[in-house]
């Protein structure tokens, strides 16, 4: 029986990708938000999706420890335990959504199915240091990440309407492609994030997608800025070096352009009087600025997380979990994980 004068303690477990996250909110307030990175993969300039399952099963007891001790509950106290179903990766899923399982099973308390992408664009109605104003219904959201970049009207919790989604590459995959090529260390996005700073963004200029509805593609621009980077080096084989700055500079001004516009349009298209920024990219400081600059221009809120609830976090797990909680909306052991949006 579900008392809803208190409070609940909900327990969130993320495992969509190489972060194996946990954390226990309070309605939407972090108690805690742990999470353990997997630097391995730095050695092959991407996530390798079997040593990825490994090591969540390693750390995913630690991190659900840890998580308790610094929200400063007992297992019996937590109300429900919300999981990442899915997009991701199906072995690392699988670790996640197995333990979540066993632990409410065994605690015999409700288990909660999130969705991971919706589950970023729910990380703004967390309480934060800052006390930021939440969103208002309804307000269109750019989600952009390692993995998926979508353009969302959000009409309610439980109601996000897509309205654009890539085509083929995400818009993190593409500034960690472009980092791979110039040699840069994995996850290149920060790292270009970075270098740019120092750099021209006008200097260079590589192809963009023209789609005419609000889709994006980022295929064609990792091409050209391959094939750019390869005739370059034919003609000086210190190309990179001699231009690094300005190189991370340009093709970072071309993948946040090309989410701005579409931004843009829709701002242009759709009424409401405010937006999100939400996913991995969301950290990166030109994307965060141009934002701002959108807001400025159409006299509108814009809402962006802090840098900690950008990237893949079992707090915000938990916190789409709390509204489920609310509504009731529990699963049972025989739901399983789905690594595509479209499964």
């Amino acid at each position: 029986m579900i008392n809803r004068n208190i409070t609940p303690y909900i327990l969130g477990i993320e495992s969509s990708c190489d972060d194996t996250s946990a954390a226990v909110v309070c309605g939407t307030k972090i108690l805690s938000n742990v999470i353990a990175g997997q630097k391995i993969h730095a050695e092959y300039g991407g996530v390798v999706p079997e040593l990825a399952s490994r090591a969540h099963q390693q750390n995913i007891i630690p991190v659900v420890d840890t998580a308790l001790k610094r929200a400063g509950i007992t297992k019996n106290q937590i109300a429900a335990i919300a999981y990442t179903n899915g997009p991701g990766l199906l072995g690392s899923l699988l670790v996640g959504s197995s333990f979540a399982k066993g632990m409410a099973l065994g605690l015999n308390i409700p288990l909660i199915v999130v969705d991971h992408l919706q589950a970023h664009v729910l990380a703004n109605f967390l309480d934060t240091e800052e006390n930021k104003p939440k969103p208002e219904f309804p307000f269109l959201c750019l989600t952009v990440s390692g993995g998926h970049t979508q353009l969302l009207m959000v009409h309610d919790y439980f109601n996000m309407e897509i309205l654009g989604r890539t085509i083929d590459d995400a818009a993190g995959e593409a500034f960690d492609k472009a980092a791979k090529i110039l040699g840069l260390t994995y996850p290149g996005g920060p790292i270009i994030d970075k270098l740019a700073q120092q750099g021209n963004p006008k200097r260079f200029t590589f192809s963009i997608a023209k789609l005419p509805n609000l889709n994006f593609s980022f295929s064609g621009l990792k091409t050209s800025f391959l094939y750019f980077i390869r005739d370059r080096l034919i003609e000086n084989p210190n190309f990179i070096e001699e231009n690094l700055h300005d190189l991370a500079a340009s093709i970072q001004f071309h993948i946040i352009k090309s989410l701005t516009d579409k931004m843009d349009k829709a701002l242009k298209t759709y009424r409401c009087t405010n937006f999100v920024l939400s996913g991995g990219v969301a950290a990166n400081s030109e994307l965060r600025k141009k934002m701002l600059e959108l807001a400025d221009k159409y006299q509108l809120r814009v809402t962006i997380p802090p840098l900690a609830l950008t990237t893949d976090n079992a707090a915000m797990i938990a916190c789409y979990g709390y509204f489920k909680y609310l509504r009731k909306e529990f699963s049972d052991l025989s739901v399983m994980p789905y690594s595509s949006i479209d499964e």
